[in-house]
């Protein structure tokens, strides 16, 4: 508002104008630098943490960077994407050249905020909880950075650069709104005729019949709840089956997790998963029980990302590449052959899945409670009968005693019958 009259009287004296408003800093009318709105007397600087904006929405997180010190590093809009994803066209971000300065805007919807490899950590404190009242609240930070890819040679005289974020939820609320989010892998495959690439996917189901996939309900799933898993491939030909290497689970979305608990590894298998199907078709399935990392002890709601790790096989050729349980080789195949037997591997990932447990022991105590009474009167039962037995030897014996004197008293009895009774003369 100040600045319109000023601004048209600078114009009709043909001066340059520099316009200070509330709150910002100078910004010179027009600057312009390769079409975009970048001044260079302030923006000719490597860049800093406070060009990037966090915005943690209600069902996405808006990330605003700067954009004008990364032109002025060298770099271009295309070269920033979401946790080194560069390759994903999805997790790069757009031009706003409507601002001054232009920035590039991310947006990550909270329904699917792994599709870009953002991190979910589930941490406590103290808090108002649904119902208004302070007490331990399970709290979902979301994080993660946005960066330029490292270039092929060996020296780069171009700086790195990297933005951080992180947003915090109450996790009852991410749990509501956020989808299962399961990822999907290209795999390419080389032929004698040329190559060909298919898509792997990691699917989650509800139930063996693999029809409904899986749906977590806010609350989250209960402990030791049966999970059904499928890795399916797409454009592949009948030749072509999927084998799964190794599945695995981690408490956050980092396949790379310090923390891991293995599912299955070659012929070592965790004793509540099943595996149905492995290299035989061009679907991998097996199933697993859900349970909590103990890292997240007193906490009510607990975090498990399941990573797989698949490649596709030549049909006939799977089984070889399978391993000999019993063993610890596979079975004997030559390295040129496994080569063009198998493409390179694929790491897939689904989660998080939400698993509950109440905060006291609530269900063990009922269960002991039932199972108490049961010992009591099995208990109570058998002092019974054994009291009967008892009881019955005890009478037989008895009655056998009484027998017996009976017996010994009847001789006098019948030498006494023939005496009279003075009573009766």
């Amino acid at each position: 508002m100040l600045c319109g009259p000023l601004r048209r009287l600078a114009q009709a004296y043909g001066e340059p104008l520099t316009c200070w408003l509330p709150g910002t800093r100078a910004l010179s009318a027009g600057a312009q630098f390769n079409g975009f709105n970048c001044d260079g007397n302030f923006h000719n600087r490597l860049p800093a943490e406070r060009d990037i904006s966090v915005y943690c929405g209600v069902q996405t997180i808006t990330l605003k960077i700067n954009f004008c010190p990364v032109l002025f590093s060298g770099y271009s809009d295309t070269d920033l994407a979401l946790n080194g994803r560069h390759g994903d066209a999805h997790c790069r971000g757009f031009i706003n050249n409507n601002t001054f300065p232009t920035v590039v805007i991310f947006s990550i919807s909270l329904a699917s905020l792994e599709s870009c490899g953002n991190s979910l950590v589930v941490s406590t404190a103290h808090g108002p909880n649904a119902y208004g009242n302070m007490s331990l609240v399970q709290i979902g930070n979301i994080s993660g950075y946005i960066d330029t890819p490292d270039p092929p040679t060996i020296i780069s005289y171009l700086p790195g650069l990297q933005y951080k974020f992180s947003c915090s939820y109450p996790l009852e609320y991410l749990v509501n709104n956020t989808q299962l989010a399961t990822s999907a892998a290209a795999i390419t495959v080389k032929e004698s005729n040329g190559t060909f690439i298919s898509t792997l996917n990691l699917l989650l189901y509800n139930d063996s019949s693999y029809g409904q996939q899986l749906a977590i309900p806010m609350a989250g799933l209960t402990l030791k709840t049966r999970v059904y898993v499928a890795v399916k491939a797409s454009n592949l030909d009948k030749r072509w089956n999927v084998l799964m290497e190794y599945c695995y689970t981690t408490p956050s979305g980092n396949p790379n997790d310090d923390m891991r608990y293995d599912l299955f590894v070659s012929c070592n298998k965790d004793p509540q998963t099943t595996i149905f199907e492995n290299g035989k078709s061009q679907m991998g399935r097996f199933a697993f029980e859900v349970f909590r990392f103990v890292k997240h002890k007193n906490q009510k709601m607990s975090t498990v990302f399941l990573h797989c790790v698949t490649k596709l096989c030549r049909s006939d050729d799977c089984p070889l590449l399978m391993p000999i349980c019993g063993s610890r080789k596979k079975r004997d195949v030559s390295e040129g052959k496994e080569s063009s037997a198998a493409s390179g591997n694929a790491v897939l990932t689904a989660g998080p899945i939400i698993t509950r447990f109440d905060e006291t022991p609530t269900n063990n105590s009922q269960l002991g409670l039932l199972k108490a009474p049961e010992f009591q009167i099995n208990t109570v039962t058998g002092a019974l009968i054994s009291g009967v037995i008892i009881l019955g030897v005890m009478s037989v014996c008895f009655f056998i005693f009484s027998l017996t004197l009976l017996k010994g008293k009847s001789p006098v009895i019948s030498t006494s019958s023939g005496a009279r009774n003075p009573a009766f003369s």
